[in-house]
């Protein structure tokens, strides 16, 4: 759909920062990043931010959830046709700007880590790398983790009927296109710089540098960095973990592969229409 109006010149410099989960103006935060060009196809990648460049699949400051307590290589040693990539109840469900999850309305069973939503298969890991964290000194704050599709398709709704589809793209996520709707992913926070939550400095935090060493660990990824841009079709994001495993996310630290994607030999890129 074309573009119905003049995009203001803040909303189009904020698009090109960087991205990655979804808030709507009501919340004050745009996102939704589009991803470089891949080989083959895709759209090209400017991400949206909202104030203090907060993405749009992230809701700064949003309050708690409340719910219920609780690759490459001849010889990859790990089976990697073990578990589904298409099923959304599989902790290895590749969703991207490429793939949906299918239904997209997938609502998954949850459980809640420091009053936030999560798979129960992620919170044990998710609870561990938490406390090892704050054994080494680094105090990781949760900033979100599990937000469903009636959510997300009203915050996408309404950036289409502010701005039309096309540049909708370019701020907001697509419904069932997010990671935090698998219930497998999840925003991190720091409390040495909080300034640079949902910010690019993140990665350069004392809980940046963390994350990034000790992720894997705990069967968690970096989903989105500098270097993978053009396959997941997101622009970098420090703070997006997305929960795997600990022996997939292990093998793809020992193999260098950085993205589900490369993995699973699955597309990535942009959106296909």
């Amino acid at each position: 759909m074309p573009r119905t109006g003049a995009v203001p010149a803040a909303l189009l410099a904020a698009a090109l920062l960087l991205a990655g989960c979804a808030a709507g103006p009501a919340a004050g935060s745009v996102a939704g990043p589009v991803g470089p060009p891949r080989a083959g196809g895709g759209t090209s990648a400017a991400s949206a931010v909202g104030p203090k460049g907060a993405p749009v699949d992230a809701e700064p400051g949003e309050e708690p959830d409340g719910g219920p307590d609780g690759g490459p290589g001849d010889d990859p040693g790990i089976d990697l046709t073990a578990r589904s990539t298409t099923d959304p109840a599989s902790p290895w469900v590749v969703v991207n700007k490429h793939t949906p999850l299918d239904p997209v309305d997938h609502e998954p069973d949850l459980t809640t880590v420091r009053g936030y939503l999560v798979r129960p298969d992620v919170a044990p890991d998710l609870t561990a790398l938490l406390a090892a964290a704050d054994a080494d000194g680094v105090r990781l704050t949760l900033r979100s983790a599990y937000r469903g599709y009636p959510k997300q398709a009203a915050v996408y709704g309404g950036w289409v009927a502010q701005l039309g589809a096309q540049q909708a793209d370019a701020v907001s996520a697509r419904p069932g296109h997010s990671e935090h709707q698998t219930g497998l992913a999840v925003d991190v926070g720091g409390t040495t710089q909080p300034g640079c939550d949902f910010e690019p400095c993140f990665g350069e935090t004392a809980e940046g540098r963390w994350v990034a060493e000790h992720a894997a660990t705990y069967g968690f990824l970096v989903r989105y960095t500098p270097e993978n841009s053009a396959v997941t079709g997101y622009a970098p994001e420090a703070w997006h973990l997305r929960w795997v495993g600990r022996d997939l996310a292990a093998y793809m630290r020992d193999v260098g592969v950085t993205t589900l994607e490369e993995v699973f030999d699955v597309p990535g890129g942009g959106y296909t229409d």
